[in-house]
C-alpha cells in the first residue's frame, strides 16, 4: 500500500533538487511506476504536492514539472493528467487576472487597499486539492481587499463564486521587535495569529482558537512553527514540544535575526493514521464513481451482459489506474440496479440489461 507514496516522494526529491536534467533519473523511475497498481493513490499525492510547489513557488523548474506530467500522460492517458495540466493553466490565467486587477486598482486609487499588496491565484474547483471547511477569521483590512478583488473578478466573470482558501495562502508583513524591524515571510494562518498580538502581548491557546477560527490541527502546527528555536517569534508557557489547551503564548519582543527578511517554515507533521485513513476513504469514494461510470459505459454499448464478462470489462477499463476488487464492482452494480440504471434479467439473475 505504501508503494505509490514512496515512488512519488522519490520523484519529488529529484524534482525539487533539479538532478533529473543531468542524470535522467525520472526516466528510470517511470519503469517502477508501470508496476504500481494503485496509480490513483499516486495521483492524489502528486496533486497535493504539485499544488504546494506551484502556489509557494518552490518548483525548481516548470519545464521539469511539465516534462514529468508529459511522461505520466504518455503512460496513463489524458484523463490521468488533465487536472495536473489544469493547475498550470490556472496559474497562467491568474497572472493575467492580476494584471487586470492592478489596472482596476489604479483607476480606483492606490490607497483603496490601505497600503496592502494583494496577489490572488484563481483555482478551478476540481483541479486543486481545496478544502471546503478551510477558513479563518481574517482581519478587516484583508477582508476589505478580498471584497474589492471579488467585485473586480465577478464583474468580468458573471455567475462564478469565489471561496477563499486561507489554508493555502502566504503573507509578507513587517514586524517591530523592540528597536528592530523585520519582514516576515509567513503563512496566512501565521499572519492571523501574529496580528492578535498587536494590542496584547500574552494570549492563551483557547483565546487564540476563538479569535482566529483556525482549524485546531492547523493552529497547533503554525503555533509550533512560530515558537520553534529557529524562529522564536513567540514564547510558549510551558515550554513543551506539544500545544495543549492550557498553554499561553507571549510575543517575543527580544527576537533577533541577522537577516532583515525572516522566513518562518510551517512545522511538517507526519501523516497520522487518521489522516492516512481519510486519504484512503477519499480514494475509495473516487473509485466508486469511476467503477459506476465504467459499468454504465459498457452496458450502454452492450445493452445486455452477464456478470462475469461485465466484471472483466470493467477491470480492463480501469486497470490503468487501479485494480478494482470484484466484490466492490458487484456492490456498485447493485447500487446502479437500485437507482434503475440497470435491471436483472427475469430469466437469469446473472445477466443485466441496460435501462435507457
Amino acid at each position: 500500500k505504501q508503494s505509490p507514496s514512496l515512488v512519488y516522494f522519490f520523484i519529488f526529491f529529484f524534482l525539487s533538487s533539479g538532478i533529473n536534467a543531468e542524470y535522467g533519473v525520472l526516466d528510470k523511475v517511470m519503469m517502477l511506476f508501470r508496476y504500481i497498481q494503485e496509480k490513483d493513490v499516486f495521483e492524489k499525492y502528486y496533486k497535493q504536492h504539485l499544488a504546494k510547489r506551484l502556489l509557494l513557488q518552490r518548483s525548481v523548474s516548470d519545464d521539469a514539472e511539465r516534462n514529468m506530467i508529459a511522461k505520466l500522460k504518455t503512460e496513463c492517458g489524458y484523463q490521468f493528467t488533465s487536472k495536473l495540466e489544469g493547475m498550470f493553466t490556472d496559474m497562467k490565467l491568474s497572472s493575467d487576472s492580476m494584471e487586470g486587477f492592478r489596472s482596476y486598482i489604479g483607476n480606483l486609487g492606490s490607497d483603496c487597499l490601505g497600503g496592502i499588496e494583494l496577489s490572488v491565484h484563481i483555482l478551478t474547483t476540481g483541479f486543486w486539492p481545496t478544502q471546503t471547511t478551510a477558513s479563518c477569521k481574517l482581519p478587516n483590512e484583508i477582508l476589505n481587499c478580498c471584497e474589492i478583488f471579488r467585485k473586480y473578478y465577478l464583474s468580468n466573470h458573471n455567475g462564478r463564486r469565489l471561496t477563499w482558501q486561507t489554508n493555502m495562502g502566504t503573507a509578507e508583513m513587517k514586524a517591530i521587535f523592540g528597536a528592530k524591524k523585520h519582514e516576515l515571510n509567513i503563512s496566512t494562518y501565521q499572519m492571523v495569529i501574529l496580528l492578535q498580538f498587536n494590542d496584547i502581548s500574552r494570549i492563551s491557546y483557547r483565546d487564540l482558537l476563538e479569535a482566529t477560527g483556525i482549524p485546531i490541527p492547523d493552529l497547533k502546527r503554525n503555533l509550533l512553527a512560530l515558537c520553534s528555536p529557529k524562529s522564536k517569534i513567540l514564547d510558549k508557557e510551558p515550554a513543551s514540544p506539544k500545544v495543549e489547551d492550557q498553554d499561553v503564548f507571549i510575543f517575543n519582543s527580544k527576537f533577533k535575526s541577522k537577516l532583515f527578511k525572516v522566513k518562518v517554515m510551517t512545522v511538517s507533521m507526519k501523516e497520522t493514521p487518521t489522516e492516512a485513513n481519510d486519504t484512503r476513504q477519499k480514494v475509495d469514494e473516487d473509485r466508486k464513481h469511476q467503477i459506476e461510470a465504467a459499468v454504465v459505459r459498457i452496458m450502454k454499448a452492450r445493452k445486455t451482459l452477464d456478470h462475469q464478462n461485465l466484471v472483466v470489462e470493467v477491470t480492463n477499463q480501469l486497470s490503468s489506474r487501479f485494480m478494482p476488487h470484484p466484490m466492490v464492482v458487484k456492490k456498485r452494480i447493485e447500487s446502479l440496479i437500485e437507482r434503475e440504471y440497470l435491471e436483472r434479467s427475469k430469466t437469469d439473475r446473472k445477466v443485466y440489461h441496460y435501462l435507457a
